[in-house]
């Protein structure tokens, strides 16, 4: 049996890779993050795979827990150095 992929946007592509970024870089787990986000495990680790797009709710509760607005994290703009 095939496995089916759900196709996320570029927005949400680029939204996963900058949280992963993010919490990689200061030394959180999936685990610590979502904790602090309020949020699941599963949750975080669907979005930063790639496999499903996060609500608004979500975004914000991310980026508030990284120390981010979510127009910063979903900016087309670099913001990481």
């Amino acid at each position: 049996m095939k496995k089916r992929t759900k196709k996320i946007s570029r927005l949400a592509q680029e939204f996963a890779m900058r949280i992963k970024f993010e919490r990689i870089r200061r030394g959180f787990s999936q685990e610590k993050l979502a904790q602090f986000a309020g949020i699941g495990k599963s949750t975080l680790a669907q979005i930063e795979g790639q496999l499903s797009s996060p609500t608004l709710d979500v975004v914000e509760k991310i980026s508030r827990a990284l120390g981010y607005s979510p127009a910063e994290l979903i900016s087309d703009e670099q913001i990481f150095i």
